[in-house]
């Protein structure tokens, strides 16, 4: 992604059925731990991207809030979400676990970062740092937020207005 050749990928297209796709990946999974993933869309959330880096985003974002947004001893709770917010196309990840703490949200977004409560489970530092620059890539946005409990990642895209016609 650093490299910017997926810029030539970049084709304009409607997110609502990314989203689906995405959630229909994943909700077998939360299903299998004995939880959910809901999933809600606005029709008509057009954007500019590589269609496939940005469902690689959203699946690093679900697979993560699938092993670390769980409170222990409890169930995957997971929204995944998109929808117009002026000139944006925000997609949104959201867990009821642990959450990450606003000092450590900055660098959860760096290279090989596993925050100490993650240690004890697999994975390696790149899933957000994948999805940071994913978004860079795409002159968008990464915001991590408190889902009061939980961790709520938001992605911002421009919105872009179908041709007419």
């Amino acid at each position: 992604t650093e490299s910017g050749q997926s810029r030539e990928m970049m084709r304009l297209f409607d997110a609502e059925e990314l989203v689906a796709d995405v959630g229909d990946l994943f909700a077998p999974t939360a299903e299998e731990a004995g939880g959910s993933l809901s999933v809600s869309t606005e029709p008509g959330l057009h954007v500019v991207a590589d269609r496939q880096l940005l469902a690689q985003a959203l699946s690093n974002l679900v697979d993560n809030a699938l092993k670390y947004g769980v409170q222990e001893n409890a169930a995957p709770q997971i929204t995944l979400s998109a929808h117009r917010s002026e000139e944006l196309v925000v997609f949104a990840v959201g867990d009821r676990g642990p959450g990450v703490a606003e000092p450590d949200r900055a660098r959860v977004l760096d290279r090989f970062v596993r925050l100490e409560e993650s240690r004890t489970k697999p994975g390696n530092g790149l899933g957000l740092s994948l999805v940071a620059g994913i978004m860079r890539l795409h002159g968008g946005t990464i915001r991590l937020a408190d889902n009061a409990p939980g961790l709520r990642v938001e992605l911002g895209l421009p919105y872009k207005p179908p041709p007419q016609g």
